[in-house]
Formats: structure tokens, sequence, C-alpha cells
């Protein structure tokens, strides 16, 4: 039998997109929290070391320019939802924040073919937790019906499922529920209904952590806030590598880990 070439796949190597603390975070947009003075040059140290977790577990950080007039512009999750086919540009729920979405769309065009979120909708990218196909968007403070409808429309041509879920008492469905192994959920079942998630397991925060369901999954490790350490250990009795890093400052933006980096796949 005569042999057959076998043609190698392309190598992939992880891009996360970040960009620079605003002089401004200060002027953040807050709902659920009280403004609190936040120290910026302190933000600064400790999203350096969250880039450098990222390097850690294999990431190439690109890190774009602070945008200066921009509150929440550190928080780059909410402007794109990246899959391997396209990036979808959202259309931010606050306004305030609709004009970060032109520097990430100029980042991710020569990566992934561009989609964009139009009015009335509105969709932040806080809200979309894609487990295997399927997409789960919270209808919250900042993504409603018609964005998320919108979201459907595009991916269902290529083979994902959009489902909505309703969060309550928390700015973003991953505030309630982020990943940390390829179907395992961390879950604060108090902001959201763990029946809207199918095919899945649970870890469950400890309930004097509310804030501690929102995880960075990179590949077999999560990025976890240090404000957590009842719920890391839980974690860690299930074999979870965990890296925890300081975002004090971060936090009283109204952010958390998840909020500071689009991480997608390109050729290595």
């Amino acid at each position: 039998m005569p042999k057959v070439a076998m043609t190698p796949m392309p190598a992939r190597a992880r891009v996360a997109l970040t960009r620079e603390v605003s002089s401004a975070m200060e002027r953040c947009e807050l709902t659920h929290l009280s403004r609190s003075t936040i120290d910026i040059a302190l933000a600064r140290t400790q999203h350096e070391a969250y880039e450098q977790a990222l390097r850690g577990l294999g990431c190439r950080v690109v890190r774009l320019a602070e945008q200066p007039e921009l509150a929440d512009s550190v928080f780059v999750e909410d402007t794109a939802v990246v899959l391997d086919e396209l990036a979808v540009i959202t259309r931010p729920g606050a306004e305030s924040r609709r004009a970060e979405t032109a520097t990430i769309a100029d980042a991710l065009s020569a990566l992934r073919p561009l989609a964009r979120i139009e009015a009335p909708g509105t969709l932040d990218g806080g809200d979309v937790l894609c487990v295997e196909r399927k997409l789960y968007v919270g209808v919250s403070g900042r993504s409603n019906r018609a964005g998320i409808e919108q979201l459907r429309l595009l991916l269902s041509p290529l083979g994902y499922v959009v489902e909505p879920v309703q969060v309550r008492g928390c700015l973003h469905l991953k505030s309630a529920v982020t990943r940390v192994g390829p179907t395992t959920l961390l879950i604060n079942p108090r902001w959201v209904d763990r029946r809207a998630f199918t095919g899945v397991d649970f870890v469950a925060v400890d309930e004097a952590e509310p804030l501690g369901a929102n995880a960075v999954l990179v590949g077999q490790s999560v990025i976890y806030s240090a404000s957590n350490a009842v719920t890391a250990a839980r974690l860690r009795r299930r074999e979870i590598d965990v890296r925890t890093v300081e975002i004090s400052e971060i936090e009283k933006a109204e952010g958390a880990v998840s909020c500071c980096s689009v991480i997608l796949s390109v050729a290595g």
C-alpha cells in the first residue's frame, strides 16, 4: 500500500488583547458598588501582573494604548465576542463605553472577519459565556434582547446556539458564572439559575465570596482573583490549577479578571 503524505495541522497560538489602565478610571461606570478612591498606579501594577500571568500560561499579550478619556477602557472583554470563525464587535450598554470599540475592531480586523451589533441592540462581552458550540448570553442591564437576537442571527449559520439567560443582582452574566474547565462552571447560584445551563458540572462559590464566580480559563489553568481565597481552595480541591492575582483596584471599578482581556487563537 503506498504511503499517504500527511499534511501537518497548522500550529495555533494564544493571543491576549489587553489595554492599559485609563488615567480616568475613577470616573468609571458603577451599578452595584459605591464609588471609592482608585489608586491608578497600583491598578496599573496589578494589571501588569495580570498580563504576566497570561504570559505564564502561554499567551502572547498585545497591549493596546491607553484611552485616557475612556474610564472603563481597560475592560476590553466587553467590546468584542471572538470565536474561531468571526469577531463580533459589540455595542456596549453604557453609552459612555461605545467609543471603546473602534480600536478593538482595528486590532481584530487582521485576525478575524468582523461583524457588529447595531442599534437598538446592546451587548457587552461580559454577558457572553461560550461552552463548546453554545453561547449563553446574559439578559442584563448592559445587554438587551435585541442585541442577543442579533448575535443569534450572526452565529446560527456558523453552527452556534445562542441562549438568553436572565441575571439578577450583578452586572454581567460572567459576574455570576464562568468556565473553569471545558464543561465545568464556577457559579454564584444567587445571581443566576443553574438550571439555565445544560451538560455541565458546577463548582459553587463560597457564600461569603459572592464576587468569586469570575475566572479566566486559559488552557488547563485558571487566572483568579486573590480576593476569594476560600473559593480558590475549593477549586484546587477539584484539581484545578488556579493562578491568583491581586486586582483590588480593578474590583473597585466593578471589574474582574475576565474583563481585562480578549483571548483568541491564531496561526502560530
